[in-house]
Formats: structure tokens, sequence, C-alpha cells
């Protein structure tokens, strides 16, 4: 009798770098992440522009601010990125290692961002800037949820092409052999072991279906008259997502214990579903109020 092989997809033999220049003394290399944070932004702020273009879309038909008021705001979003990005993986993911290594902390070249905490940042930029400018919060924390989505699908797709952030051991039909670090956790098993791509996961329910779903609030159904209720929907959109795909998503090593297996930090949750819990809640709440509010006309 014949065994029967389970079919697993050998990852493609992908390199995280686009290309690179060796000129000497200058070297430049471009990274498949840091080409997803550009074309994220970009995108993002192609569906901007556009929104801010038509004034239909916003409650009394006015948009909250102009093109040259939005690309200031940008610079602040960036810098929001990147440094809650970073100290947020810091804090949730590694305190115990860069409060050993604190000269590491800035060097976000090394690797280490987190989503939750890049989030945070950003809402922190927004606020303060909203609040300088005057520009109403509620408008522009919709106006930057409906941008959101592509770069998550971007960024996840990154994910993949680096070989990281896998999911956990799985033998299903489009299960995938990660190479690395993925290859070694899988030494102690009697043969390579195949994952969930956990990364693509992510990349179809945070940003190709969210962000479907926000564009076709905001088009079809002039989301932004109501105020909140394009951000709630994300927040909480995002939140379930994460939610959910943690559950095929291979925990971070640095909570995976001989007693801990799953890696669990809370009542069997898993980091990235303990700080999505809020962001549900946050949502909910958000989505609720807003639909609650004076009937747009």
């Amino acid at each position: 009798m014949f065994q029967m092989i389970p079919a697993v997809i050998q990852f493609p033999d992908l390199s995280p770098i686009l290309f690179e220049l060796d000129l000497g003394p200058i070297h430049f290399a471009l990274h498949w992440y840091a080409l997803a944070y550009i074309g994220g932004f970009l995108i993002g702020w192609l569906l901007i522009m556009r929104a801010l273009k038509t004034p239909r879309l916003w409650p009394n038909d006015t948009p909250p601010m102009d093109r040259s008021a939005f690309e200031d705001l940008l610079t602040w979003l960036i810098l929001g990125v990147i440094v809650g990005g970073r100290l947020g993986y810091v804090l949730f993911y590694k305190p115990g290692y860069y409060l050993s290594h604190p000269i590491e902390i800035p060097m976000v070249w090394q690797g280490g961002m987190a989503f939750h905490g890049g989030f945070i940042g950003v809402v922190i930029a927004a606020a303060l800037w909203g609040r300088k400018h005057k520009v109403p919060l509620g408008s522009l924390a919709d106006m930057l949820a409906m941008a959101t989505p592509p770069g998550l699908m971007l960024g996840r797709i990154a994910n993949f092409v680096n070989a990281e952030l896998w999911g956990k051991p799985w033998d299903g039909p489009w299960a995938v052999i990660f190479p690395g670090d993925a290859a070694q956790a899988c030494a102690t098993l009697s043969a390579p072991c195949a994952r969930h791509p956990s990364q693509l996961y992510e990349a179809g329910m945070e940003g190709l279906i969210l962000g479907s779903l926000l564009l076709v609030m905001v088009w079809g159904f002039r989301a932004f008259k109501r105020p909140g209720l394009v951000a709630g929907v994300f927040f909480a959109g995002y939140g379930l997502s994460r939610f959910i795909v943690e559950f095929f998503r291979q925990a971070d090593g640095q909570f995976i214990t001989a007693t801990n297996p799953n890696g669990a930090v809370f009542a069997g949750m898993q980091m990235g579903q303990l700080l999505s819990l809020p962001m549900i809640l946050i949502g909910v709440f958000f989505a609720v109020r807003a639909l609650r509010g004076p009937r747009p006309a």
C-alpha cells in the first residue's frame, strides 16, 4: 500500500532584498519590507487625496482639510509609525532584552516593529496634529482608517517574502515549508514541517477584505458623514482579524517554553490576541456611537 504524503508547498526562492547596488564605498539595498512601507503610504496618500477632492463624501459637504495640510500631517504620521512601532515591539515583546541593550532600541534596521505600537503612535501623532490645526478628530480618524489597509496588506506580503512571522505546523493542502528559523524550529521533528502561511491570511483579512469593506462604506454609502464610523469599523475589523489569525500563527519565541508550548501570555491568549481585544472594544464603541448620532442630511 502507498502512504499518502500531504500536499505541501516548498517556499519559493525569494530574497528579502529587491535589488542592491555596490559602488565601492556606497552600498544601497532596497528591501521588500521598506518597499511595502513606501507603497502603503503612497496608496494611502492617493486614497486620501481623492477623498479630499470629493466634498459630497464629508459632513456638510466640506472636507476637513486641504491638500497642503494633509501633506504636513503625513510627516507626523510617518514619525508616529516608526517611533510607535519600534517602541511597541520593545515594550510588548522584548522588554527584558532591550532593558539590557538600550543602545539597540533605535536600530530599526535590525528589524522588530509592532503594529499595535505603530497604531498607538499614529493615534497620538494624529491627535496632536488635529488639535493643533483644529481639525475634527472623528473625520481625521475616518480618513486615516480608510487609507491604512493597503499598507497592512503589503506589509504582510513582505513578511511572507522574508519568511518571517510564519504560522503553526500544519499538513493541509496549502501548507508551506519555510526556510531559516522556521526550519530550525522543526528540527526536533522527524521531517521538515510545513506551516500555515499566516502572513497571507493576515494580508487577506486585514488588507484586502477589511480595506474593500471600508472603501464600499465610504464611496458607496458615504460613511464619512457619520464621523467615527469608518474608524470604528477599522479598529474592530483589524482587532477581530488579528485575533482570529493568531490561532494559526506561531507565537513569538520569547513566550514559548517547555510548559507553555503555545506561547500564551494570559487566559490562553497569545500577545497579539491580548493586544487586539481593546481594539475590538474601542472599535465597537465608536461605531455604535456614530450610528446613534444625528442622521446625516
